[in-house]
This record gives C-alpha cells, sequence and structure tokens, in this order.
C-alpha cells in the first residue's frame, strides 16, 4: 500500500508540471514546453492508473485532482506572481480539507 501512495505523489508532481508547462507552451505556440506537457500528462495518467490498482478510486482521484489543484495554485502565486486573495486561499484550504476529510472517511471504514 505504501508504494501506491508513492505512486500517486509521483503523479501529483506529474500532473503539476503538465499543467505548468501547459501555461508555459503558451497555447501549443512553443514546442518544447507543449511536448514537456504532453509527456507529463501522460506519466501522471499511466502512474495514478498503477496507484489505481491498490488504492480505492474514491480515495486516490480526489487526493491526486485535488493536491493537484493546491500545488499549481500554491505555485502560482509564491512563484509565478499571481494574485493572491482570500478567496483563492479559501478555495485551496476547502479543497486540502475535502483530501482529509475522504482520508478520515476512508481509514474510518477500514
Amino acid at each position: 500500500m505504501t508504494f501506491a501512495w508513492l505512486l500517486l505523489v509521483l503523479a501529483i508532481a506529474a500532473e503539476t508540471a503538465a499543467a505548468l508547462a501547459l501555461r508555459a507552451s503558451k497555447g501549443f505556440t512553443r514546442p518544447w514546453p507543449a511536448a514537456l506537457a504532453l509527456a507529463a500528462f501522460g506519466t501522471a495518467f499511466y502512474v495514478i492508473s498503477v496507484a489505481l490498482r491498490t488504492l480505492p478510486v474514491s480515495i486516490a482521484y480526489p487526493v491526486w485532482a485535488g493536491a493537484g489543484t493546491a500545488c499549481v495554485a500554491a505555485i502560482g502565486v509564491t512563484v509565478l506572481g499571481e494574485d493572491a486573495n482570500w478567496r483563492k486561499g479559501l478555495g485551496v484550504a476547502l479543497v486540502v480539507a475535502g483530501i482529509v476529510a475522504l482520508n478520515l472517511a476512508s481509514a474510518h471504514a477500514a
């Protein structure tokens, strides 16, 4: 089970890299970032599919999607200089709270 969680972390990292490369591709007008985005999205999908062999989809997919969203939002604000405001912070906090709630529900059911 631990290996599956490590794969999930790798899938989150690949999805985050893909989203950032997609932004850098400027609408697929820059070939190297576009290629990196496609490769990273492919990697993310493959790795999450392997993790789903062990992890329940009701936990793994929301963690993957939510953590990827939170990572991209945090990088957007801290590294890329995007606007930070309380609404964006609240949105990320709610995503993280949802992930925690799903994991607690899964642990309780087990």
